[in-house]
């Protein structure tokens, strides 16, 4: 199966062949996208987020980018600006803001994560969302959200609780409570590896309780590759294959 995704939907089984797309550069500033950090308030406390602006005459739909479990990250830093290069405006919100930020070991940056309330990210990312309205380019009404391991996770649980949102993606991150999923109106998708057991075992219970629920869950595992594989680029052309499945994912449920 070298090369294709072994894609889930409506419990049928498909392979998918994969496009290669460019590959995502190491992270600076580029020209063709403006971007900058930006603060707001979460109740009391201050977010400081990275947006990213793409080059467009019209406004755009937003995607709200939540991170991994090391938080704020030159990898979520460059996913933002590549979803600016893509047409969209996107804003990562540091969920550890109310920690004083991201700190610089990727270990300390874990251990603050696992003391996260998952109340107040809710009312973290629902600021974010708000103030991504607020933006005069962006289309209001087209708000999106991916996240990445332990995002992945929030971005999924995230969709059970922000009933305004259109899409949501889903890479390698568990699944929500089964009941709670009766609540999401926006369109998913899973984006998952093939060597990743710990999150995959849940699959089959995440798509029995979506399909219960009556909701659409189509999801793809990506051959050959682990977890966290859209940044470690393992398999450059698995990577650019699954962005180029969350784009057009995004473009079908957010542009129209």
């Amino acid at each position: 199966m070298a090369g294709k995704a072994v894609w889930r939907y409506g419990g049928m089984m498909v392979l998918a062949t994969g496009v290669a797309l460019t590959a995502l550069p190491a992270y600076r500033p580029t020209a063709d996208v403006h971007s900058e950090y930006v603060k707001f308030l979460s109740g009391r406390d201050t977010i400081t987020a990275y947006l990213a602006y793409p080059e467009r005459r019209d406004p755009a739909p937003a995607v709200i980018v939540i991170h991994e479990i090391f938080g704020m990250s030159d990898f979520i830093r460059q996913t933002t600006e590549q979803l600016a290069r893509d047409g969209f405006v996107a804003l990562a919100p540091d969920l550890l803001s109310r920690r004083g930020g991201t700190p610089a070991s990727p270990d300390s940056a874990r251990k603050l994560i696992a003391t996260l309330n998952p109340d107040t990210v809710t009312q973290d990312l629902n600021a974010t969302a708000a103030y991504v309205k607020t933006v005069r380019a962006v289309r209001a009404d087209r708000i999106g959200v991916i996240g990445f391991c332990w995002g992945g996770g929030q971005s999924f649980r995230y969709a059970t609780n922000n009933p305004e949102l259109r899409a949501f993606v889903v890479c390698y991150g568990p699944a929500p409570n089964p009941p709670d999923m009766a609540r999401i109106r926006a369109r998913g998708l899973g984006v998952y590896a093939e060597n990743d057991a710990r999150i995959d075992a849940g699959l089959p219970d995440a798509a029995a309780a979506m399909k219960a629920a009556a909701k659409d869950y189509p999801y793809a595992i990506y051959p050959g590759v682990g977890h966290g594989f859209l940044r470690s680029r393992e398999k450059p052309e698995v990577a650019d294959s699954a962005w180029r499945t969350v784009i057009r994912f995004f473009r079908e449920n957010l542009e129209h």
